[in-house]
């Protein structure tokens, strides 16, 4: 797994920059219109009324999948 529920948002960006396509993709705005991108994915999530389980497993595999096509 790429990504934990309780792994910073500004960690996810720095380690993932491809995560903030997928993040806009799913209504879950974390820089864009001036929110604050401190604390969790998972609070994040949970702020848009996601389920944070679900969406991080959604995640992590479109994050998988990138590499995958990064490294072919």
């Amino acid at each position: 797994m790429l990504v934990e529920p309780n792994m910073y948002v500004e960690t996810l960006l720095r380690e993932f920059p491809e995560s903030h396509e997928w993040l806009l993709e799913h209504h879950i705005h974390c820089t864009q219109c001036g929110e604050p991108v401190w604390g969790t994915i998972e609070e994040l999530i949970l702020s848009k009324g996601k389920d944070p389980a679900l969406m991080i497993a959604e995640l992590n595999e479109y994050l998988e999948g990138f590499n995958k096509r990064s490294q072919s």
